[in-house]
């Protein structure tokens, strides 16, 4: 029996539209529908008009009024660090008081701070800390969201970190991508011996990933005093010939040539950015790799925003995403972002909607399937308590998604 859904009467029905990322001008080239409604059967989109009949052929029941309110694609959250053990409020105030990223970690802080937590925490511990995060983020919009390892670098707890992704999927309706990230730094025990790491990692850690499925991407910190160009280019290339797709956190701290590299490599998505030269942003652009800003973690450090306006203007695809994590950016705040990249990025309303929804899904390779909403694509969509996208970036920091739907199915309602 056909399972179906009407959403009618929006007010509008705001989205990109294609299978792959929208890139330069035409981010902000978004299909608006004015007084439509959207039918759904089996999960997925089976058409946008305004057919009488629909309100005939659905169950009452199954048919929710969005008249005066925008309905949009769900929000794909591409680059997060979702499962921890711990947290470091300490951190964050000795950042206000001046203190540098690279300070932190010098003194025990950091990432590191969090990978003893992460060892001691059981895979039950690490689900349950999880699970609070993603009902949060769920009620926010979100309905996909990419998770990353990176706070064990050892076997076991890296192992465990992307088991616990595994089990999350089946807890809670968001969709989780699992990315490894064992080289996010260099551990205590391989300290002044970040090669010999790489090489366990490689040989040790990997290949189990890659035969249990655990992982679909593998990424790497290529920064100044964590790893190299060459150190990362090793790594990938590696990660690559086990069946991983690519991506890396990229010219973060300075100027390394990590978007350069993630040219090079043809890599999924480059992260962070902050230092991005004029030279790896056009290999971004001419080389399709999705530039993923994440601009609540430079407003958490106090540090320049990424050039977003050039990368769009360069043609590069920009995505958007939190990079929830427990120490540089402790915020999933999808309204706080939007701001940020409106307000302080130069990018229009349409452009931070297209990053936010259909260049999120190509940064974890899902823009066939999500991040617009057209006839065939998986219904996983949201419903803002306003008749206009615009008042995404306008009520600025604050929540105004009311529904949620996730594969065709009410998964949220804020109250």
């Amino acid at each position: 029996m056909t399972e179906q859904l009407l959403i009618k009467n929006a007010s509008q029905i705001v989205t990109p539209l294609g299978k792959t990322a929208r890139k330069g001008a035409a981010m902000k080239d978004v299909k608006i529908y004015e007084n439509q409604s959207i039918l759904i059967e089996d999960g997925k989109i089976k058409a946008i008009g305004q057919d009488p009949n629909w309100e005939k052929q659905v169950p009452a029941e199954k048919q929710l009024n969005a008249q005066g309110k925008a309905v949009l694609p769900g929000f794909v959250d591409s680059h997060t660090h979702l499962v921890f053990g711990g947290y470091r409020p300490d951190e964050f105030l000795w950042r206000m008081s001046g203190m540098s990223y690279m300070e932190i970690m010098e003194r025990g802080g950091g990432i590191l701070n969090t990978m003893k937590a992460t060892r001691a925490a059981s895979e039950e511990e690490l689900v349950d800390h999880a699970l609070d995060h993603l009902k949060k983020m769920l009620a926010m919009g979100v309905t996909t969201v990419e998770a990353k390892s990176g706070y064990g670098q050892d076997h076991d707890t890296e192992i465990r970190q992307m088991k616990a992704v595994r089990e999350l999927n089946k807890r809670q309706p968001i969709e989780l991508v699992s990315t490894f990230l064992g080289a996010h730094a260099v551990p205590p025990e391989f300290a002044g011996r970040g090669d010999d790491f790489l090489e366990f990692l490689i040989h040790d850690v990997m290949p189990e990933v890659a035969q249990d499925h655990l992982a679909e991407f593998c990424d790497v910190f290529c920064e100044k005093g964590v790893f190299s160009i060459e150190q990362s280019r090793h790594l990938l290339t590696e990660a690559r010939k086990m069946g991983f797709k690519l991506k890396i956190h990229a010219d973060e701290i300075v100027s390394l040539g990590g978007a350069e590299l993630a040219g090079e490599l043809h890599a999924t998505s480059a992260d962070h950015l902050l230092h991005a030269s004029d030279a790896g942003i056009k290999a971004m652009a001419e080389n399709g790799v999705v530039s993923t800003l994440l601009p609540t973690t430079a407003f958490c450090l106090k540090e320049p925003f990424a050039r977003a306006r050039e990368m769009i203007d360069a043609g590069c695809a920009v995505a958007l995403a939190t990079d929830f994590n427990p120490g540089s950016g402790f915020t999933f705040s999808v309204p706080l972002m939007i701001g940020l990249a409106v307000i302080y990025m130069g990018m229009s309303a349409e452009e931070a909607i297209t990053a936010l929804t259909l260049n999120g899904a190509a940064a974890v390779d899902r823009a066939d399937r999500i991040g617009s909403r057209e006839a065939g694509k998986q219904a996983d969509l949201v419903i803002l308590q306003y008749p206009s996208y615009k008042f995404l970036p306008y009520h600025t920091g604050v929540n105004i998604v009311e529904t949620v739907v996730k594969n065709g199915k009410v998964v949220h309602q804020n109250a």
